[in-house]
């Protein structure tokens, strides 16, 4: 076979295959060449007897910092020849992390809880990244080798058996990926080619518009092409965009939503693009022809933001804004709470206005919780652990009612008692220790203790995390689980409650925030948010009693609820 590397600064370049070194010739722009039998292979750069991994890596069986292994996609048996594909408009994601969905975190037993997932009611599973990271247990977010699927996840046949089993269930995957850095351990692009320029947050930046960059934005375009094409993956969630530094005149992530558009109409299935972004701006979403990126959605923080204030009442951090009566309304009617306006937390203004009349609300996920505002919290404690059943109750209705694309955590259908918490296991003792002191030292500014922050390298850190399967039917859990199946079951037989049109949205709230009356056309959800009852307007007579929590159903043009309860009823 052909082994091939991109070294455009290296005057040598050899190739060891099954213990073999073979000389390399040098190819036009900065790409070596050498035709060799064999399996295991890494390459030698100059005259450094150091073997590195293969950039473009399918498969790392022995680790980051080991030889690869070649891998051959036409030798898996795929079955959804028959599948479609399913367009996010009008569907419901579910985030899960593999290594903490099941006890066994891997993809075939995550296989075996499918039938939940599809018996829920979700259209669309997405898996937190499980490309190759450095040690056995990790969020995912320190991958290096973008190419090669994690090892003690099930390596690249079993992802591509979770993703044949999905699609069988008529469930679409998405994979959420890393552009924006590489990870602490095992990051060698950099011996290869100007991978990296700059730092971010956590860690080396990509090169997209330096000199050599073509082939560094290459990379990043083939991978993504890669996951859509070579594992039949339905969609891509690109992590922290914000982050990717690109002054070129057709940014990477209109260059990336082009080259997926042509491959969706080769493929006959579409294909989803979905950016997580703090910058606020709809131009991510905004068609090309309108001016934009073209992406087909975003993450929209700030209604999570609202929505944790009203239920919790938590105000430190970059919760203060999120604190006035209005910022719940604010965000279901205009997605965005900063628009323009003064952000305390940045300490500058922050944002621009979406413009609801041309823009879909489903091109904005909506979510009660998600892995970043569990995990990142010291403890890793859900909603569930502070939050009555009612207020997540009044939750996860307004976010199903929402005109925006729901999506729930990984338990949250079932009040999960389970933490999920910061985790890693790199080998290196001192960045471990590293990771560990830094995280403690981080909390304490917040007035933790440190003996309060998990050891994110203690292994019962990752074994706290998993989920306990045996909840959904207990006590306490099974009624959150049947309001949540109830609540996707109306999204999708009740079109109002799908409809996109953000124009279309009416808000009614309490002078203080303490209620809320959500119009969807001829529907009405009225939610109590506080510790007194109080009787809401509908503005239209109740009819239907479609769903409720802690309510008496509603009588004539108004609704009594008692405190932290819900009603979502049709009018006249």
């Amino acid at each position: 076979m052909m082994f091939t590397v991109w070294a455009p600064e290296a005057d040598r370049v050899r190739v060891r295959v099954d213990g073999t070194e073979h000389e390399m010739a040098a190819g036009a722009g900065g790409w070596w060449q050498a035709e060799v039998t064999g399996t295991e292979y890494a390459f030698l750069l100059g005259d450094d007897d150091r073997p590195l991994p293969d950039p473009r890596s399918l498969r790392q069986p022995h680790g980051v910092h080991e030889q690869s292994r070649v891998y051959d996609h036409g030798e898996f048996g795929w079955t959804d020849r028959s599948w479609t594909g399913r367009q996010l408009p009008g569907g419901v994601i579910y985030e899960l992390h593999l290594g903490t969905f099941t006890a066994g975190g891997t993809f075939d037993t995550a296989i075996e809880r499918l039938d939940h997932l599809a018996d829920l009611g979700v259209t669309h599973v997405e898996l937190l990244p499980v490309n190759s990271f450095d040690g056995v247990a990790g969020w995912g977010y320190d991958g290096v080798l973008w190419g090669a699927v994690h090892e003690p996840y099930g390596g690249p046949d079993g992802l591509k058996r979770f993703v044949d089993a999905c699609h069988g269930r008529g469930l679409a995957v998405l994979l959420d990926v890393v552009y924006n850095h590489l990870g602490p351990s095992g990051a060698y692009l950099d011996r290869f080619g100007p991978y990296f320029a700059g730092r971010t947050d956590w860690g080396a930046g990509l090169n997209l518009d330096g000199p050599g960059s073509d082939e560094v934005r290459r990379y990043v375009l083939d991978n993504a092409l890669g996951w859509l094409r070579d594992f039949h993956v339905d969609g891509l969630r690109l992590d922290a965009v914000h982050a990717l530094v690109d002054k070129c005149a057709t940014h990477l992530l209109e260059e990336l939503s082009v080259e997926v558009e042509a491959l969706s109409t080769t493929l006959g299935r579409p294909l989803t693009l979905i950016a997580e972004s703090d910058l606020n701006d709809p131009k991510l979403v905004t068609s090309r022809d309108g001016g934009g990126y073209g992406l087909h959605a975003q993450w929209s923080d700030d209604l999570h933001h609202a929505l944790h204030v009203r239920l919790t009442g938590e105000t430190t951090g970059y919760y203060p804004d999120f604190a006035a009566p209005d910022a719940l309304a604010k965000t279901l009617r205009e997605v965005f709470f900063h628009t323009g306006t003064w952000s305390s937390f940045r300490e500058r203004t922050h944002g621009r206005p979406v413009d609801t009349r041309v823009l879909p609300g489903h091109r904005f996920l909506a979510y009660l919780q998600d892995h970043d505002q569990i995990g990142n919290r010291a403890a890793g404690d859900r909603l569930s652990a502070t939050v009555p059943a009612g207020l997540l109750a009044c939750g996860a209705a307004v976010v199903f009612c929402s005109p925006y694309t729901p999506m729930v955590f990984m338990g949250e259908e079932w009040a999960a008692s389970t933490p999920w918490q910061f985790f890693a296991s790199f080998p290196d003792p001192e960045l471990a220790e590293a990771v560990r002191t830094g995280r403690r030292r981080e909390f304490s500014r917040h007035g933790w203790a440190a003996e309060d922050v998990p050891d994110p390298m203690d292994p019962a850190t990752v074994v706290r995390s998993r989920l306990d399967w045996s909840e959904p039917g207990a006590d306490g859990h099974r009624e959150i689980l049947e309001l949540y199946r109830t609540l996707i079951r109306l999204r999708r037989e009740r079109p109002e409650l799908a409809d996109p049109r953000l124009s279309e949205v009416v808000v009614e709230t309490a002078p203080d925030g303490s209620w809320l009356v959500l119009h969807r056309d001829a529907l009405r959800l009225a939610c109590n948010f506080g510790a007194e009852p109080v009787t809401v307007p509908l503005a239209g007579t109740a009819g239907e009693l479609l769903a409720a929590w802690g309510a008496p159903g509603p009588e004539g043009s108004s609704a009594r609820l008692p405190a932290h309860s819900f009603v979502l009823v049709s009018t006249g």
